[in-house]
């Protein structure tokens, strides 16, 4: 399982206060013991360090994501949150496409309001796999649980953050 494969991910994480490193350990566990057979995509980015869960390997399949932007908070997040309902209005953006939350504690985490958007994002990306499969765009993979490092930015700009320095 990928859970456990964390090497790579701790040191993207490495830059961070061990806060914002807690928190967004707690938060990649919480979503893995829910979904162990989605694939963890990490892109450490130019200004963030982000993590997608996908049923595939794909970006356009994620179905949510944490982003680590600077030392206040990690977003949790819904790459298609806009196409899912949001009863209690908790979800930040007004973008067509994502939609997040800040999350500062564990506390303060909505946790079972979380789980049952996290449900339809799944069920929603799902679908997505299937339209496209039958529209020939992307052939199925068998991809399950595993943890995948997309992209790796040589150049970071990261707010409030100090870069570490070369050894």
């Amino acid at each position: 399982m990928s859970k456990e494969e964390t090497k790579d991910l701790i040191k993207f994480l490495a830059p961070f206060n061990d806060n914002i490193k807690e928190l967004a350990l707690w938060l990649r566990d919480f979503i893995w013991d829910l979904y162990p057979t989605a694939n963890e995509l990490i892109y450490d980015n130019y200004n963030a360090v982000a993590v997608g869960w996908s049923p595939s390997d794909r970006v356009g399949h994620i179905f949510c994501s944490i982003a680590i932007y600077g030392n206040k908070d990690v977003h949790f997040g819904f790459y298609w949150g806009a196409k899912i309902n949001d009863p209690e209005k908790k979800l930040l953006g007004k973008g067509s496409q994502y939609r997040y939350i800040k999350v500062t504690t564990q506390k303060e985490f909505p946790k079972t309001y979380i789980k049952k958007l996290m449900k339809e994002a799944y069920v929603y990306s799902l679908a997505k796999i299937k339209i496209e499969a039958e529209a020939k765009k992307s052939k199925p993979q068998n991809i399950k649980g595993a943890t995948i490092v997309k992209s790796i930015s040589e150049k970071k700009k990261r707010p409030g953050i100090i870069p570490l320095k070369k050894k």
